[in-house]
Order: C-alpha cells, then sequence, then structure tokens
C-alpha cells in the first residue's frame, strides 16, 4: 500500500498541483528493487501492479531488459505528466517515445483500449513494433493500425490493450462505423484513453481540419470549366481586387461585366444566378490564392494539398468541393468524385469523445492557453536530460526576399566549406526547390552537394533527416519534414560545431519556429540556429512592418499572428458544437436500432431504418452546408450570424427527428412493395477538407461581391 503523503501526491497530480519529479525518486527505489527479480517474477508482479509507482518502476526495468534502455529521471517525469491527463513538452531527442510507454501501460493495464496517436503510419508502425516486447512482456496486448488494412485485420487492432494508429485513421474508422449495417461491420469499442504524440500537430495545427466520408455518384460540374476559360484571363486590379494580407478577393465592376457577358446570364447576384457566383468566387481564388507548388502540387493527375504547417503533401486531403474542382480545372485536370457527404467529424471533435487524453510533443508551452481553453489540458515542460547548449542566434533582417536568399546561400556556402553540417528550413515545396537549383549553380552556391526533403520525397524522409548531421551535408528541407526522426551528428562533426540550422522564414507561430531549432542541439549535443528574414516575408505583410524604417519586433508580430489564430479557431468551434452534439444524438438513436437495443420487427425494418437515418442526415449536412453558403448575408441587415445560424441549426434538427420515424414507415412500404434491398448503399470513401474560416473560401470572397452587389443596387 502506498503512504498515505503519496496517495497525495499523486491525487495532486492529477488536479495539476504538484510537479511530478518529486515522485521520481520513489520510482527509482522501487526498481532497483524490482531489478534484481527473474524475469518471471517480474511477469508475475505484472499481473498485480495496480499502483502508480509500481507499474512505472516495472516499465523502466523491462525497457532496459528488452531494449537495452535505462529510463532517464526527465522520461519518468514525462511519464507523470501524461499520467496525470497532461501535455508533456519535451525537447527533440530526449526520447519521448520510451518515456510515453509507463504511461500507456498505466492505461493500459484498465483493459478498455488505450489508442496512442502518431502523426503518420510509419511512425505507428515503428513505434508499436519498437515498443512492443516492452507490452507484451507485461502481459500487454499491442497492435497498429494501417491505411492498407481490412475490417477484420482493424478490429483485432483496435481490440488489443493498447493500438497506435494515426488520428486520422481512427476518426475515418469512427465514421464508416457509423454507417455500418450490421455489427459486425464495425471496427471500434467504446473509447477510452489517448495518448497523443506529436499533441501539437494533432490538437492545434490539424483540429480544425474535418474527416469526411462521402458516397454515392460522381458529381462532375461542367461549370467550372466553363468558368475557368473565362476567369483564367483576369488580372489583378482590373478584373478583381485582393485586400491588404491576401485573404479575400473581390471582382471589380470590369470583372463583374466580363462574367455577365460570357454567360449572358444578366445580373450576377441574383438568386438563379448563384451556381455561377460561387463557381466564380472558386475560380478566382484558385488562380489568384492558391499557388501550384505552394499551396498544392500537381501528382499522377491529381490535385495533392500541402500541408502549411508541415510543408509536406496532406495525405487524402481535399478542399471543400467547389474549390477543388476549381484548381483541377485551373490545371486542366480530369474533375474527381465529389460524392454525398454522408457524415464529417473533425479532430477537435474526436478527442472530445475519449473520456481520458493526454500528450507530448517537443513544442507546446507557447500554446498552453489554447491547450488549457480548448481541452482542459494543462502543459508541463519537462527539462532536457543534458544541459542545452544549442546557439539560437539573432535573426538577420533584409530589406527583399532577393537580398535574403542570396545570403542564405552565402552562408550555406561558407558552412559547407567548414565540413559543418546544414539543415535548412523553408516555407514550401517551391521555395526548397528553388534554392536547391540554386545551390546547383557553380556562380551561386559553388555546385554544393544537397538533398531535397520536401512533399515530393515523404516516402523517404525519415533516411533523408537522419543523414543530415553527416560531415558536409546540407540538407534543404520543409519545415516539419522528417518529424519523429533524430538527427544524429556523425563523428568529428561535434567539434565542428554540430548541425546549424537555418529558417529562411519566420512562421505565424513561434511554436513551428521552434520545432524547426529543436532538430539542433539533441542530447546535450553542440549545434546553433539562425533565422532569415525579408520585410517582403508573408509574416510582416499580414502582421507587421507598419512603420516603415522601424526594425519589427518578430515574436510580437508573431504573438499577435498566434492571437488572431486562436481566436478563429475558437470563433469556429462556435458554429460546430451545435451539429457535433446533433451528430452524437443521432448516431445514439441509430447504434441502439443497429445493436437490437431498439427492437425492430423484422431484418428488412431494421435495414430500412438505418439507411433513413443515414439519408436524412446527409440531407441535414447538404441543407446546413447552404445555409453556411448565405447566413452572412444576414450580417449586412443587422443580424447576428451566429444567433441566426444556431437557430436555424436547431429547428433544422428537430424537423429531422421528427420525421424520422414517419419516413422509415414510408420506405418500408416502398420496400416491401418493390422487394428493394435496402442494404445495396454502394462504394464510399473518405477524405480530409480545409481548415478555413466559417464556411468555405468562397464565403469570404463574398464579402467583397456583397459590397459590389449593394452598390449596384
Amino acid at each position: 500500500m502506498l503512504k498515505k503523503s503519496v496517495r497525495q501526491f499523486l491525487l495532486n497530480l492529477f488536479r495539476g498541483s504538484a510537479r511530478s519529479e518529486s515522485i521520481v525518486p520513489l520510482i527509482k527505489s522501487r526498481r532497483a528493487e524490482l531489478s534484481a527479480l527473474s524475469d518471471a517474477e517480474l511477469k508475475a508482479i505484472a499481473w498485480r501492479a495496480m499502483e502508480l509507482p509500481d507499474v512505472f518502476a516495472l516499465c523502466a526495468v523491462v525497457a532496459e531488459r528488452v531494449l537495452g534502455l535505462k529510463m532517464f529521471d526527465v522520461q519518468l517525469e514525462g511519464a507523470l505528466a501524461l499520467a496525470a491527463g497532461k501535455v508533456a513538452e519535451m525537447q527533440t531527442g530526449e526520447g519521448k517515445t520510451l518515456a510515453a510507454v509507463p504511461a500507456v501501460v498505466w492505461y493500459g493495464k484498465e483493459s478498455q483500449g488505450v489508442h496512442v496517436m502518431t502523426v503518420n503510419d510509419y511512425l505507428a508502425r515503428r513505434d508499436a513494433q519498437w515498443m512492443g516486447g516492452i507490452y507484451e512482456f507485461l502481459g500487454l496486448a499491442v497492435a497498429c493500425v494501417q491505411q492498407s488494412m481490412g475490417i477484420e485485420d482493424r478490429r483485432r487492432a483496435y481490440a488489443c490493450d493498447i493500438t497506435y494508429a494515426t488520428a486520422n485513421e481512427i476518426g475515418f474508422d469512427h465514421l464508416r462505423d457509423g454507417l455500418a449495417l450490421h455489427p459486425r461491420e464495425q471496427v471500434h469499442r467504446p473509447f477510452a484513453a489517448a495518448v497523443i504524440d506529436e499533441a501539437d500537430s494533432i490538437l492545434i495545427d490539424e483540429a480544425r481540419i474535418p474527416l469526411v466520408i462521402a458516397g454515392g455518384e460522381a458529381n462532375q460540374e461542367p461549370l467550372a470549366y466553363q468558368v475557368d476559360r473565362v476567369t483564367r484571363h483576369f488580372r489583378k486590379f482590373r478584373h478583381f481586387t485582393l485586400d491588404e494580407y491576401a485573404r479575400n478577393i473581390a471582382l471589380t465592376d470590369a470583372g463583374i461585366r466580363a462574367v455577365e457577358t460570357s454567360f449572358g446570364c444578366g445580373n450576377l447576384f441574383t438568386e438563379e444566378n448563384l451556381a455561377l457566383l460561387t463557381a466564380v468566387q472558386d475560380s478566382l481564388h484558385a488562380h489568384a490564392m492558391l499557388r501550384r507548388d505552394v499551396a498544392y502540387l500537381v501528382k499522377d493527375g491529381a490535385i495533392e494539398s500541402v500541408d502549411e504547417f508541415k510543408g509536406r503533401i496532406a495525405e487524402n486531403r481535399r478542399w471543400p468541393a467547389g474549390l477543388h474542382t476549381a484548381i483541377e480545372a485551373k490545371e486542366g485536370l480530369a474533375l474527381k468524385a465529389q460524392g454525398r457527404i454522408l457524415g464529417s467529424i473533425t479532430l477537435q471533435n474526436l478527442i472530445s469523445l475519449y473520456p481520458k487524453v493526454c500528450g507530448m510533443t517537443g513544442t507546446a508551452a507557447t500554446q498552453a492557453d489554447e491547450f488549457r481553453l480548448v481541452y482542459g489540458l494543462e502543459v508541463e515542460v519537462i527539462p532536457t536530460n543534458r544541459p542545452m547548449i544549442r546557439v539560437d542566434l539573432p535573426d538577420r533582417l533584409y530589406a527583399t526576399k532577393r537580398d535574403k536568399e542570396q545570403a542564405v546561400i552565402a552562408e550555406i556556402q561558407r558552412l559547407h566549406s567548414s565540413g559543418r553540417p546544414v539543415l535548412v528550413g523553408t516555407r514550401s515545396v517551391e521555395e526548397s526547390e528553388r534554392l536547391s537549383a540554386r545551390l546547383k549553380l557553380p556562380g551561386s552556391g559553388g555546385g554544393i552537394p544537397h538533398q531535397v526533403l520536401n512533399a515530393r520525397h515523404e516516402e523517404q524522409e525519415a533516411g533523408m533527416i537522419a543523414r543530415a548531421g553527416e560531415l558536409g551535408a546540407v540538407t534543404i528541407s520543409t519545415n516539419m519534414a522528417g518529424r519523429g526522426t533524430d538527427i544524429q551528428l556523425a563523428h568529428g562533426v561535434a567539434e565542428l560545431g554540430g548541425l546549424h540550422v537555418i529558417g529562411t522564414n519566420r512562421h505565424e507561430s513561434r511554436r513551428i519556429d521552434n520545432q524547426l531549432r529543436g532538430r539542433a542541439g539533441r542530447q546535450g549535443d553542440p549545434g546553433s540556429s539562425e533565422f532569415f528574414v525579408s520585410l517582403q516575408d508573408d509574416l510582416l505583410l499580414k502582421y507587421g512592418a507598419e512603420n516603415p524604417g522601424i526594425e519589427p519586433d518578430i515574436e510580437s508580430v508573431q504573438r499577435i499572428a498566434e492571437g488572431q489564430n486562436l481566436e478563429i479557431r475558437r470563433f469556429l468551434h462556435k458554429y460546430e458544437s451545435a451539429t457535433e452534439g446533433q451528430r452524437q444524438k443521432i448516431q445514439q438513436r441509430r447504434q441502439a436500432i443497429l445493436t437490437g437495443e431498439t427492437p425492430c420487427s423484422s431484418e428488412l425494418e431494421r435495414l430500412v431504418s438505418l439507411r433513413t437515418i443515414d439519408d436524412l442526415w446527409a440531407d441535414y449536412l447538404a441543407t446546413i452546408t447552404d445555409l453556411r453558403e448565405g447566413v452572412q448575408w444576414l450580417s449586412w441587415g443587422g443580424r447576428d450570424p451566429l444567433h441566426e445560424y444556431l437557430t436555424s441549426v436547431h429547428s433544422l434538427f428537430t424537423q429531422i427527428e421528427e420525421q424520422i420515424d414517419g419516413e422509415i414507415e414510408k420506405r418500408l412500404g416502398e420496400a416491401d412493395a418493390a422487394s428493394l434491398d435496402p442494404s445495396q448503399r454502394g462504394a464510399t470513401w473518405t477524405y480530409l477538407t480545409t481548415d478555413q474560416p466559417f464556411g468555405t473560401a468562397s464565403e469570404r470572397i463574398m464579402r467583397g461581391l456583397v459590397r459590389k452587389y449593394r452598390r449596384r443596387t
């Protein structure tokens, strides 16, 4: 039994009023006792161990025996923070994968299943295999979920005590479960605990991105191509204008006349021309605001979205239907199936389904307020095992992007000549390839050998980033590439000063910059970092440089950007929270029918009931999408769009609830009369769409169009 003081400490730890290092000596003492036992004796104890210090001590002993890795005190502190339901900030190279294991075991011993969320399939597979021996020694079953798996393999993986998977795969499986027609088609059991690796990426960067399941016939809209033939010839200032931050776009009078003349549609702003107006908005956005090799790539005849935070392909992600189609038309590609949206959930709402949540990342402190406000998660900063000796140099500021880029090339050349490895973090694929081309020119970079790591080569990124610490290595990388892989210094590199990191831009979030810095100086290694900034960079054009001639305070500008982005995410959540509650309510009703908790008189009635609920919910999603398209018109009449939206969705949902029983009865009669098989659904597919301010990108554009319309009328 634990002493009263230890029990009180654990209680305080879970309440957030105690730091974890004060219990580490107790765990170490217990570890020393357990290390004298045989494997068989340890396994016998593992079955009985119920107190946290015993569980953590067991994990530490077993990790050393199975993997040959001795857990540092700071790793135990990180594990304690996870067990207390916090976000642990641990620097790159501090062993986060192993540090998570004691907490995962702690949650896993409850036999309700713990999901360890990672950012890609490779890390899910690697970590499950790497740490699997520890779990199996302790009598816990472990598996991983991969994108290529079928239903049976997924169900077996989720049935284990511990399941490693990407947050996206877990979310897509949740959506597919919500459309199952038989219990055997569902793979999840009730959610219990989530341990989130790279928590800042999943809980902040990607939290607002909706996961979508769609089905039905392809919805190929030739209007997008007709519009593209007109708008691709539009010119800025003559046919359209952009606001000062390049966020919103508006047609000029000349642009409006060009559309009305080309389509012979009369007044573009009348109700019957809404589809044309929307297609024009999407097309303008695609041409003027989304750049190839920056926002997206064209790969194998398809549009591949590039994640703005990671600088690499966002797998299986699409823009909202109309905008994605406009980009396909812009690039002359075959239109892809849009289908009908059958269900959707954001990662933020997915995480809220877990009773227990914790996470770890190399950078969390700058977003501590958001973790607390949005998720109720406190951040605990874990010290490094060895003193951090990396030198973070002051930013270099230049007047133009051209001057900045020339200075970056010169600095790479200087460092390379000394044999010191250099990692260059860029903002986009386009920038990384432009720098690469410059380095190949004898006149600019001296023909410096290097490797480029960006969204085009994500399959090889782990191996490539691991070699970035070799003598004389030059690696050009998008900011977040290779995350989850340590850069180890080759022999002789430490004496040269270690890895030097160059950032070619400051990001809107300080956290992203800190992640790039963190690639150097791991585990007490020497290293340094430096950012090159110009007054023409996006960050300063959007948020700073208001006083010409005065050197901007970059971190103050970043705080402004972070604050605005947080407010946008909180604002969006207000609109979304109502429909998420409705989704859960309708899903509970559906699940009761699926499992037989709500009796059905026949198999036919059960299937008809499930399909009816699915169809009505899909209709409802389409209706509220249309509502979002039009809701901000109301704001011009002095009415509150949030109030109007919430009032409308409540009324619409009440209608769908009242409609279900009658529609089931009607469809049941039709199925009996025609001998229809309601189990034949057709194909479904999943994808991610993009984060966006309330509504779609085209709705933001509409603000400018409304002004035009008001002037003309």
